[in-house]
Formats: structure tokens, sequence, C-alpha cells
């Protein structure tokens, strides 16, 4: 028997069961949610928040984030699902990553959504960051006017980091 990879989801997520549960009202958590600091004592906690807009600049309700950093001292993992909250925004609880290499801090984003043949990736950098991203490679790959979609602005309590699939503001997106 011939074993083929899984293909991507076009219409799901089809697995929301067991990895956004919380999302469709099953009564269970996930194993995985946005909080990324769990067992890890004494880290200085950061909040990042935001919501993903589709191209007419509406909340789109059924999308899974999933966000990955490794910073050589934490290596971390979170998801969570747009319909999770009444107001589709998503939060993550986690660590502000180190600069490692003289790259500026940035986390690893992979967004899963309905309609996507393939998935999504994209990085958060941070807005009071500005020394180490002007001197980030990657960074200062993109085209300065849209270098601003993948900066999440310092509020008050959190990171506020928006994804844009399409229109003015759409968010840079990785091929990988």
């Amino acid at each position: 028997m011939i074993k083929l990879q899984t293909p991507s989801q076009t219409i799901g997520p089809y697995f929301a069961y067991g990895l956004t549960p919380e999302q469709y009202q099953y009564d269970f958590s996930s194993m995985v949610d946005g909080n990324m600091v769990k067992g890890i004592k004494g880290a200085d906690a950061i909040q990042i928040k935001g919501i993903v807009y589709d191209g007419n600049g509406s909340p789109i309700d059924d999308a899974m984030l999933e966000l990955w950093q490794n910073d050589g001292e934490h290596k971390l993992f979170g998801r969570y699902g747009t319909g999770t909250d009444k107001n589709n925004v998503f939060e993550f609880t986690t660590v502000k990553p180190k600069s490692v290499e003289d790259q500026a801090p940035y986390i690893n984003v992979i967004l899963f959504m309905r309609g996507q043949l393939l998935h999504s990736y994209t990085r958060i950098y941070f807005s009071d960051e500005t020394i180490l991203n002007e001197k980030d490679k990657v960074l200062n790959s993109i085209p300065a006017e849209r270098r601003n979609t993948l900066i999440a602005k310092k509020e008050e309590n959190a990171y506020v980091f928006n994804i844009h699939m399409q229109g003015d503001n759409e968010t840079v997106f990785f091929k990988v």
C-alpha cells in the first residue's frame, strides 16, 4: 500500500475537534492553546492579540493560528482559533523572544483557514525593537511601505498584530 501525504485543507479545518475545540463549542479544551508559557517559572509574559480580516475588512471567525518561536532559550508553541472569542480576537501569552545572530526578535505565524489550498506563513516583529528591526535582513528584504504589516504595535497591556488577508493593508506572507 502506498502512503500519500495528507492534503492541505481547502474548506476545513476538518480537524477542529482536536485542534481548536473551543472554537466549535466542544465541551473540552485543546491540548495546545494560546498560553505558550505554561510551566516556565519567572517568565516575563507578554500578550499578543489581534484579528484576522478578510479582503472586505470583516473579521474571519474560523481561522486557526499557530505561533512558533525559538530564541535558543525558549522553544514555544501555541495555537488559537479566531472563533473562540466572541469578537474573533486571537490572544497569545508568551515571552518576548531574544535577538539571535543580530536578527530582530520575531515569532513565526502559520495561518490555516477555509478557502486556502495551502496555509500562510508570516512573522511578528515588535514595534519597540526599532534598532534591531532596522538591521534585520529578512524584514529589510520587504519593501519599506509594507514592513509595517509585520510589526506588532505595543499598546497598554499587549502587542497588537492584525492580519489582513487581502486589500490595502494586506499582511506580507512568505513562501516556504
